[in-house]
């Protein structure tokens, strides 16, 4: 993936960069979405759903930044 700088020149994205940026948001948003569920209706455990699945998501983007990484 690249990332046009200012004169249209295409720069490369630092992958593991990416990967911080995605687990730092992941740890920052999932505890707010379990704080909403806590105040509101805790009848049912939804944030448990979006809290694996983006885990998940995060767990593949470990494995494709580091360990399954392109030679280059």
């Amino acid at each position: 993936m690249t990332q046009h700088a200012q004169w249209g020149a295409p720069t490369p994205i630092d992958p593991k960069k990416g990967f911080k940026i995605h687990l730092i948001v992941f740890l920052l948003a999932t505890p707010v979405s379990w704080l909403v569920w806590y105040l509101t209706d805790r009848t049912y455990l939804w944030p448990l759903w979006s809290t694996l699945a983006w885990g998940v998501g995060v767990l593949f983007h470990y494995l494709g930044v580091f360990v399954f990484k392109k030679s280059s």
